[in-house]
């Protein structure tokens, strides 16, 4: 008999009535502490800096506003993944890098794949403050002292591509600097070097061909943005210890889905 199973005790701890060595039963105590976490994603996160009403009606009550599948961003999306797997497999730089002056190469890691899941993602679990948050990125790209620089991938068809214009006239343009400062953060903790700057890579549909011959072109953009992830772990705790409690958060004015609910209810009243 080994000393393990000498050390055995009738442990009860879920009424399971069964029989477990004391490391077994600190393995189960730590998967049953991770289950009661509370799961954070980046996007549940940007969502309670937009709306907490609609952040809660989401995480505890599965109330989603309906939506339409983003297919053909997908699509763009993994063919740029494919591109930079290509040059991270060569472990040289994409011809974008050189262009732009960029002095990195694509960031090769086993875990890449995990990173780059919806279902997985980079996470990180603060088991203090009780929440396990994480989220999936496109691509990292690495520099020679170390540095990781995180990328996003995406994708418009406007008739003139003017970041400047867009980031003074939409709030849009800020959720994607917010996108890659938690993703920054995720990274940080999981214990790599981060640089602050970090890239949009954007491809603009050209909509007005003469011909369309089953081709989409595209000009493509590289946005550099600087970040800083300070907030990042403050709205973290928020947005958690808002779902361990009770409080049905105030619908929001700023909120398209909560404005539409409230001028739908007002109408109704009226006829």
């Amino acid at each position: 008999m080994t000393s393990s199973e000498v050390k055995r005790k009738k442990l009860t701890p879920w009424k399971l009535g069964a029989w477990y060595t004391r490391d077994e039963y600190y393995l189960l105590d730590r998967l049953i502490g991770y289950s009661k976490m509370i799961k954070l994603s980046r996007s549940g996160v940007e969502k309670y800096l937009a709306c907490k009403r609609c952040f809660v009606l989401n995480y505890k009550f599965s109330v989603f506003p309906p939506s339409l599948p983003f297919t053909l961003n997908n699509a763009v999306d993994n063919l740029c993944k494919n591109e930079f797997d290509y040059y991270r497999k060569r472990k040289e730089p994409h011809p974008l890098f050189l262009e732009h002056k960029i002095d990195a190469i694509p960031f090769d890691h086993p875990k890449l794949n995990d990173w780059r899941s919806n279902f997985k993602g980079i996470r990180f679990i603060n088991s203090a403050d009780g929440y396990n948050f994480g989220g999936a990125i496109d691509d990292v790209w690495v520099k020679p002292d170390g540095q990781l620089i995180i990328a996003d991938v995406k994708a418009t068809a406007k008739n003139e591509f003017n970041w400047k214009e867009t980031w003074e006239k939409y709030e849009y343009p800020k959720g994607y600097r917010r996108q890659l400062e938690m993703y920054q953060w995720l990274f940080r903790k999981n214990g790599f070097k981060v640089a602050n700057e970090a890239f949009l890579v954007y491809f603009n549909g050209l909509k007005n061909e003469p011909m369309f011959n089953l081709s989409l072109k595209f000009e493509l953009h590289l946005v550099r943005l600087e970040c800083n992830d300070d907030w990042v772990e403050e709205k973290v705790k928020e947005a958690s210890s808002l779902l361990a409690s009770d409080v049905f958060p105030k619908a929001s004015y700023t909120c398209d889905n909560c404005n539409y609910l409230r001028k739908r209810w007002k109408v109704s009243q009226t006829v």
